[in-house]
């Protein structure tokens, strides 16, 4: 569906263009110099007058004309719509931050939630929500420049979510590549390792993801893990030590025990959703019981430190699975959940074939709003807590992902990575090294080659490329 947006000065197009993407998510907004606009919104330096059809309104523009203009249009787009969104004007991704700032400046939790309310049009749980998840990050987040996080990526999964627009290569269709990729990850992490010894630098997490690290053979997963273990973790004061099995039909004994020897302490295994049926349309070749089984089976041989991520607003599902969901989590007990809203991504096959090819019906606002619900009655039932929050656009519903945990199993690296207040040097095809100039309050990026080949054949240049940017802060 195309939205068509008369506006008569375009210097504000980016903030109007937020706001109509808010409550015509996964429509074309093209705007255009004509009456038969759908909408009409003017702005001077003095009035906002908005219309569509038989509505009209006006106002007076405020001397913060971005919020006062944010405010008047996402209020127009409300009466018109009649849907509710709480995050209101807040599009940013770290809506956290604003409540720490808020109250580092000497302000009560309650004028930062009037500030919140106000300012920002946002409903009082979210701005109790961000209090709480910056107190919780600012406990934990990075003050050393020479504490580091570690990433490392896995770029194969066995099949490719619906949902999915990360580097995660389906891996029965690149076996050949499989051997080549895990020796030139070994030989990166071996060099970095190196590196980070000469420099003295501590490393605070290690993070295994992907991907689906454990997609690939028990040898070849007991190789990565064995070099992962001998250069970063043995004999190395590392606080967390994080393994993302994700897929449950790629988790065996055998994948848990070597994750056992080398002192992971901290494993998710995904489900997203409880529900088979919902299962087999996001292209995940597993069942619920296989999940019940491989948390099970993790609990046996001694994990103590287990997430579980969901997602609320999958095609097909409503405040029905979300409960089926709930329950079988309640059983299971984990140690922390992530709970993510779906983000429609365009470049995941869900957008591509569902949303624009097939117009598939995705879940009611009124659908979203109850099914978080339920993920916040969950969290609380487990009696865990929220510590980390970050936002993406084309979220169903506006909403948020947010992590519960229980208190002091919070994932360390989750709250390094949001803040972007600690380096984080990322190996694998793919994966993002985000370097921190703390004293500058600045980070430059430093990008591995996603391609599998490249990232395969050029690996030299690119664990050069990094240390030469790592040596401009140490």
């Amino acid at each position: 569906m195309e939205i068509k947006v008369n506006l008569n000065d375009l210097k504000f197009r980016y903030e109007v263009y937020q706001l109509f993407n808010v409550y015509f998510p996964m429509n074309n907004i093209k705007f255009l110099d004509s009456d038969n606009s759908d909408y009409i919104f003017y702005i001077d330096d003095k009035i906002m007058k908005f219309n569509h059809k038989e509505y009209s309104k006006e106002e007076s523009l405020g001397e913060d004309i971005k919020n006062s203009l944010r405010r008047f249009l996402f209020l127009c787009l409300k009466d018109i719509t009649n849907d509710i969104y709480p995050w209101g004007i807040l599009i940013g991704i770290r809506p956290s931050k604003i409540a720490l700032k808020l109250l580092k400046e000497g302000n009560t939790e309650e004028k930062v939630i009037e500030i919140f309310k106000e300012k920002y049009l946002a409903d009082e749980d979210k701005a109790r929500l961000c209090i709480d998840v910056a107190k919780a990050e600012e406990r934990i987040v990075n003050k050393d420049k020479n504490n580091i996080a570690v990433y490392i990526g896995m770029a194969f999964c066995p099949t490719k979510c619906m949902y999915c627009s990360f580097t995660s290569n389906p891996i029965s269709a690149h076996k050949k590549m499989v051997i080549p990729y895990v020796e030139a990850l070994m030989k990166e992490i071996r060099e970095i390792s190196k590196y980070v010894k000469e420099k003295n630098l501590n490393v605070e997490s290690v993070y295994f993801g992907g991907g689906t690290p454990t997609s690939v053979s028990d040898g070849e997963f007991m190789m990565v893990m064995d070099e992962i273990y001998n250069d970063f973790i043995k004999d190395c004061n590392v606080k967390e030590f994080t393994v993302e099995c994700g897929r449950p039909d790629t988790l065996n004994r055998n994948k848990l025990q070597t994750m056992k020897d080398c002192n992971v302490t901290r494993i998710s295994i995904n489900p997203q959703t409880m529900n088979d049926e919902t299962l087999k349309l996001i292209g995940r070749t597993h069942s619920s019981e296989d999940i019940k089984e491989k948390f099970k089976m993790a609990r046996e041989l001694g994990f103590e430190d287990i997430n579980m991520d969901i997602i609320i607003g999958l095609p097909g599902e409503g405040h029905k699975e979300i409960l089926k969901t709930k329950e079988e989590l309640m059983k299971l007990k984990p140690d922390s959940i992530t709970v993510h809203g779906l983000a429609l991504k365009r470049g995941s096959i869900m957008y591509e074939n569902f949303i624009l090819k097939k117009g598939i019906q995705m879940t009611s606002q009124e659908e979203i709003m109850k099914m978080y619900e339920e993920s916040r009655n969950l969290a609380q039932d487990l009696g865990i807590f929220p510590y980390y929050m970050y936002r993406q656009k084309n979220m169903v519903g506006n909403m948020e992902n947010l992590g519960y945990a229980k208190e002091g199993k919070e994932c360390i690296y989750n709250i390094q990575m949001i803040e972007e207040r600690q380096t984080i040097i990322a190996l694998g095809a793919a994966a993002v090294s985000k370097v921190v100039f703390l004293e500058e309050d600045r980070l430059e990026r430093f990008p591995n080659l996603k391609d599998l080949h490249e990232y395969v054949t050029r690996i030299d240049e690119m664990i050069e490329g990094k240390k030469k940017l790592l040596d401009t802060l140490y």
